[in-house]
């Protein structure tokens, strides 16, 4: 490996420059760090699962621990959507109104405060998210991460507290900044520290936390249905402050992200959280060669690093791809799901079997997430599993609105019951793990955290108007539209199944500096998958770099 004997310069890594440093101690020229990142690239692609498995044991854990966080917001977000039909909470929150099937204890949440409510959270979360850009630029995720667990922490105390929903929706807003910085931070941190055999499955993994703290908040709810008094519905709020118990003093020890170490020119520092990301026989050199490479090659396509740099050139369509993706998750259904207990009252249910499928949701939620993961993921590509998982929803919501036609029938609403349960199992099987995995995987390294941003903010946003909409769906003081409300959302999953046809590439087996090559080509969609790519021609890198730059 060429390398210079004794030299001594200032700047490192450097556009233009021959010389890059590796680690605080050795100098290597251009020639030998391209060769470095080949070989590196080569055999991180052929790298067997359980190998990568083995090797990356200390980043796996940490990518558990920091997606972790994003348990709170499964269990938050659920709390409230399934509230609304809760005896305890309704008679606390709620307004007087006559006895009905449908409201069994004479009192109901007003669909406008069942928005305000169910809404606040995702009103802070975009808010939180946007900020949190600049925040993981600045000082890191792990830095981040640890701060926003300890101001969550004294949140917690304003809905355990909230005397009238006024303040609960103070509380929830609060909340939902700490929640938009977890959701954005966790699957861009799985990305930087995991390899590719293993970067689909943690960044997904951030949904499956989603679904667990859902899974979690359905058992307890269930558990405490039949209690009237407070504690029927404080005691879920409660249980939140069990996460940053354990949470907090874990993060404090956890290794930074290394392309975040890079991008701020910290490569002595990037060396040594690779080390504690690797076993010890991986060479931390050879890793950290290949994350300067890649950043040197999107400096060199004139990658930028601000929120506008998201919108210029070819990162406009990066951009795109992520924000159509992650919104998608909401279009498609997943405000009608995330209610799923309401609506099942609304049908005819009894208050007891609603809580009772709605923890059967969630279980069944968690078993297709395991399902992408050992029975899609390794076989098919993700542009194929996305396509297909949005054509079978559109069907399974435009037969839960057809069945509405009969749904005075207890065999129907039945029936209808069980199309929800069908479309949560092929939603997480789909959209519901892709939908986190992808963002983290189509931006550019130099904006992935603003990527992420950009995209979660979307479904933060449509989260709000869907939120909204979907309360006067399914209010019987309201619109009262019961299941004819899949008509809406089914009409919704086609438009993003026809989008993704013609507009969501395949992202399966590529690395980084492949992606930035293939966007920078601009490469159609669907030729993604069968183009090859040499990220290490010299000229057509330099080529490209003239085609890449924003006008």
């Amino acid at each position: 490996m060429e390398k210079p004997e004794a030299i001594n310069v200032e700047s490192v890594c450097e556009e233009g420059g021959t010389l890059h440093k590796i680690g605080s101690d050795e100098m290597w020229t251009r020639t030998a760090l391209n060769a470095v990142a080949r070989d590196y690239d080569q055999e991180e692609k052929t790298m067997p699962v359980m190998q990568a498995i083995r090797h990356y044991k200390k980043a796996i854990f940490w990518s558990l621990v920091i997606s972790m966080c994003v348990i709170m917001e499964g269990f938050d977000t659920n709390l409230l959507g399934n509230f609304y039909a809760y005896p305890s909470f309704q008679r606390r929150y709620g307004d007087p109104v006559p006895v009905t099937p449908q409201t069994p204890t004479g009192y109901s949440i007003p669909a406008s405060w069942q928005s305000g409510l169910g809404q606040g959270s995702g009103v802070g979360s975009i808010f939180g998210t946007l900020i949190n850009g600049w925040l993981v630029a600045a000082f890191g995720p792990k830095k981040v991460v640890f701060s926003t667990l300890c101001v969550m922490s004294c949140f917690l105390f304003i809905v355990f507290f909230a005397p009238n929903k006024e303040v609960l929706l103070v509380g929830e807003i609060l909340l939902g900044f700490e929640w938009g910085i977890f959701a954005t931070t966790a699957p861009a941190y799985a990305s930087e520290v995991l390899p590719l055999q293993l970067r689909v499955y943690f960044t997904s993994w951030t949904n499956m936390c989603f679904i667990i703290g859902q899974f979690i908040s359905g058992g307890v709810l269930r558990g405490l249905v039949s209690r009237q008094d407070q504690w029927g519905y404080r005691i879920p709020f409660a249980i939140q402050w069990f996460w940053p118990s354990f949470l907090i003093p874990l993060i404090w020890f956890a290794p930074e992200s290394p392309y975040h170490l890079v991008r701020k020119g910290k490569l002595g520092d990037a060396e040594r959280a690779l080390r504690r990301l690797q076993s010890a026989s991986m060479d931390s050199k050879r890793s950290l060669a290949q994350i300067v490479f890649t950043d040197n090659l999107e400096k060199k396509l004139s990658v930028g690093t601000s929120y506008r740099d998201c919108f210029r050139g070819v990162e406009r369509r990066r951009t795109e791809i992520a924000m159509v993706v992650f919104g998608g998750q909401l279009v498609c259904g997943l405000c009608f799901a995330y209610a799923s207990t309401y609506f099942f009252q609304q049908v005819g249910l009894d208050t007891e079997a609603a809580y009772s499928l709605g923890v059967g949701a969630n279980g069944l939620a968690l078993f297709a997430c395991f399902a992408n993961w050992f029975l899609l993921m390794p076989y098919f590509g993700r542009r194929t599993v996305y396509i297909v998982g949005m054509a079978a929803m559109t069907i399974e919501l435009c037969l839960i609105g057809i069945l509405n036609v009969w749904t005075d029938k207890p065999a129907v609403a039945w029936t209808q019951a069980i199309l929800t349960l069908v479309w949560t199992f092929t939603f997480q099987l789909s959209a519901g793990q892709l939908g986190w995995a992808l963002p983290a995987e189509i931006g550019s390294t130099r904006l992935r955290q603003k990527t992420v941003c950009l995209a979660r903010n979307v479904s933060n946003i449509l989260g709000v108007i869907c939120g909204t909409l979907e309360n006067y769906f399914m209010n019987p003081t309201a619109w009262n539209l019961k299941g004819y409300t899949g008509f809406i959302w089914g009409g919704c999953a086609f438009i993003v199944f026809v989008w993704a046809y013609f507009r969501l590439p395949e992202t399966k087996g590529r690395t980084f500096d492949e992606l930035d090559t293939l966007f920078a080509k601009r490469v159609p969609a669907r030729k993604f998958a069968s183009t090859d790519v040499d990220v290490f021609d010299e000229e057509e890198n330099d080529h490209l770099a003239v085609q890449y730059t924003p006008k």
